[in-house]
């Protein structure tokens, strides 16, 4: 009899947050929607006047200043979406508006840390992605990708480094391409090293994986395979219709990443849709998207290869929605947290690992893992913590960093939710503007490896 009514709460709670997540993935596609729908309406309405010119005398801006800074590039995490899709809606909430030379590209939102790593150094330098023939046979995709006929910053090298700013799984992405260029693992371009980054700000990035991916479907045995029956097992054949279907100005509007995987209906037919459901072929029958990256175990493999260089500066902000009521974790806010991720945040507080299942790793303890943010531990967003602990240092204040040292992860604790710096802004209200310009002030003033940059009607004597 308790087994049954756990098993029915289990249901139940599969259903409201399937109900929640499709109600706010809707909430996001209306307002994009809506939002372009209006721009054009005001565009035709405004054609009756077009024939009324006013002259004004343009003053020609000095760019030059500009070019010489080092572009930011800022990257979404987890059914993210870059410049270009969901019409104008900025995944950043507009935060890209407060540099001149910002870059906001546009990756796979479910493609693993790997393929988007690969897909952000060709949207950069050009040319067509090339995932690696090694690895797109051992996942069973196709070896190429997206042309970029001109980079976004094709004179990137060692001379010309990168601030990159990641958002959850988009700081993961960065660490994993600056692996990659020291390693030199793009064909074609071996003068690549780990000094092409300058910086890497994470903004609740996910650096030793999360206990919500075993809460959302994930086998805390393997950190690999899916429950049979849980809410990554929906999303996964949403997905896999969504794809096959293949209906271009949706995939245009939105795209998952998965087109090097070719399931459409015009390359498999119906049978390779059957195929796909029954988890035989495309992305889900292997490790190589993303949610098999964001658990713990997955992070572990993903960080015993890669390491923090000692000519690139790192600092990130760790969230944190939680607090203690008499020595257990709970969440702070009930109204302060939104509603996609409240019911998250608080069975990630009550998290225990199955007694009757190895710990994901020596040390392991639940409750170094409850603090959170309704999608990541707190303890996963400060600094790379395992299998090796890299350097790191506590900051209250942006201030008590400077000047800043390469090599080590400064972090800081903010109280706010996983979603609390995109997509919306009045969330956050002033709160959004004091990070952000932070952030872009410690890139243009406190990060530079040989003389302090000259910005914009700024001149140094």
């Amino acid at each position: 009899m308790i087994r049954l009514w756990i098993a029915a709460l289990q249901f139940s709670e599969l259903i409201v947050s399937s109900i929640v997540h499709m109600l706010y993935g809707f909430y996001i596609f209306s307002t994009a929607v809506a939002g372009d729908l209006s721009q054009a309406l005001n565009e035709l309405l405004s054609k009756p006047n077009m024939n009324i010119e006013v002259k004004e005398e343009v003053v020609p801006r000095d760019t030059s200043t500009n070019e010489s800074l080092p572009p930011i590039v800022l990257v979404h995490g987890i059914f993210g979406f870059g410049k270009g899709r969901l019409g104008a809606l900025s995944y950043f909430a507009g935060a890209e508006k407060k540099d001149e030379r910002v870059l906001v590209p546009d990756l796979g939102s479910l493609t693993s840390v790997y393929d988007r790593a690969r897909e952000l150094f060709y949207y950069l330098k050009g040319g067509r992605v090339d995932y690696g023939e090694e690895h797109s046979k051992a996942c069973g995709h196709s070896q190429f990708g997206r042309l970029y006929e001109q980079g976004h910053y094709p004179e990137w090298d060692e001379d010309h480094p990168i601030h990159f700013v990641g958002h959850s799984a988009g700081a993961q992405v960065v660490r994993v391409l600056q692996q990659m260029l020291a390693d030199k693992a793009f064909k074609g371009y071996e003068s690549t090293n780990e000094n092409w980054v300058l910086s890497l700000t994470s903004l609740s990035g996910a650096f030793n994986g999360t206990t919500r991916t075993y809460l959302d479907g994930m086998q805390p045995e393997d950190g690999r395979t899916m429950k049979p029956i849980c809410l990554l097992q929906l999303c996964r054949v949403g997905v896999i219709i969504y794809d096959w279907l293949d209906i271009p100005w949706l995939k245009a509007y939105y795209n998952f990443g998965f087109d090097h995987f070719n399931i459409s209906w015009k390359k498999v037919g119906v049978w390779g849709l059957v195929d796909c459901l029954l988890g035989n072929s495309g992305p889900f029958a292997s490790d190589d998207w993303i949610l098999p990256d964001l658990t713990i175990q997955g992070s572990l493999r993903l960080n015993s290869h890669l390491h923090s260089f000692p000519n690139t500066y790192y600092f990130s902000y760790a969230t944190k929605r939680t607090k203690k009521i008499l020595g257990v974790t709970v969440p702070s806010s009930i109204f302060g947290i939104h509603p996609l991720l409240f019911i998250r945040v608080l069975q990630m507080s009550q998290w225990r690992h199955p007694p009757d299942v190895s710990s994901p790793y020596k040390g392991y303890r639940d409750e170094d893992w409850q603090d959170n943010d309704g999608a990541l531990n707190t303890i996963s967003m400060t600094h790379p913590l395992i299998p090796v602990e890299h350097p790191s240092r506590f900051v209250k204040d942006d201030s008590d960093c400077h000047p800043l040292q390469p090599g080590i992860w400064y972090y800081k604790i903010v109280e706010a939710d996983h979603i609390f710096f995109i997509v919306n802004r009045e969330r956050a209200g002033v709160q959004f503007d004091l990070i952000y310009d932070s952030i872009f002030e410690r890139c243009r003033k406190h990060v530079f490896r040989k003389t302090p940059q000259t910005l914009p009607n700024e001149s140094h004597h």
